[in-house]
């Protein structure tokens, strides 16, 4: 009798632990679930660990709370009515506070929305900018000003963007031959200034030593008295009459020339 008793409640301890097993579910880190009952969203979202909840009527919902990244290839208008093809990388998060409205608002499938919402944001700001600027030092002026733009549509929707990259930009064919010519020129300019600046400091240069030579000449003149000069001569008749060469000196008495 005990022995039909325990075969009896071990497939029904078996069933509740496969029910149990089956009625829970991990949110890993980096995730954010919310349980949705009878197709009603909750209000309580979870993060990392276990969620249980009751099969069958009800299941939980996850989204990741990572950076994300869409990639996009898109043709830029520009303020002349050009067409700039540029490489865009856009980096956005799920705001953790707004989970149950982005799902209810927008779904899990969101990504489209944010393409149509940048396309829409580049447009109305790069056609404020020449095509020369998108490549030039003002692209993260035009990065800026997107994001701002596309923030004051998505924030409020619970998704940030972090930031809005130009990768690469292509210009037209005639427009980059003159933005990469004028390039040319200014950097021959400034070669050109390096080159000029170089050589006023050399010019400086010889003056300086020129009137150093100068002065220092103008000072030994200055100290050449005829004392000094006849005390000279004295030493150098002493230093001759050393040698035991024989040797013809004219002199006038004050100076000596010396014939070999």
């Amino acid at each position: 009798m005990f022995e039909a008793s325990a075969r009896f409640r071990f497939p029904f301890f078996a069933l509740a632990l496969a029910g149990l097993v089956t009625s829970c579910t991990v949110i890993r880190p980096g995730q954010i679930g919310i349980r949705q009952r009878l197709g009603v969203l909750s209000n309580q979202t979870h993060t990392q660990g276990v969620v249980f909840y009751m099969p069958f009527v009800s299941r939980v919902v996850k989204t990741s709370l990572q950076l994300n990244d869409i990639e996009l290839s898109i043709s830029l208008p520009s303020k002349e009515g050009l067409s700039v093809t540029a490489q865009i990388s856009i980096l956005y998060r799920i705001d953790p506070n707004m989970v149950p409205s982005l799902i209810r608002n927008l779904g899990l499938e969101h990504r489209n929305i944010i393409s149509n919402v940048f396309r829409s944001a580049s447009a109305d700001v790069c056609s404020e900018y020449f095509a020369k600027d998108m490549h030039s030092g003002m692209r993260s002026e035009i990065e800026r000003a997107v994001k701002v733009k596309m923030s004051e549509i998505l924030t409020k929707q619970g998704i940030i963007v972090d930031a809005v990259l130009m990768k690469s930009i292509q210009l037209p064919n005639g427009l980059a031959q003159s933005v990469e010519q004028k390039l040319q020129a200014e950097q021959d300019a400034m070669r050109m200034e390096f080159v000029l600046k170089r050589e006023r400091l050399e010019a400086d240069r010889k003056i300086i030593e020129a009137t150093g030579t100068r002065d220092a000449q103008k000072i030994l003149s200055e100290g050449l008295t005829d004392n000094i000069l006849k005390l000279r001569s004295i030493e150098a008749l002493l230093e001759v009459s050393k040698s035991p060469n024989a040797k013809v000196i004219i002199t006038d008495g004050k100076t000596p020339y010396i014939l070999p």
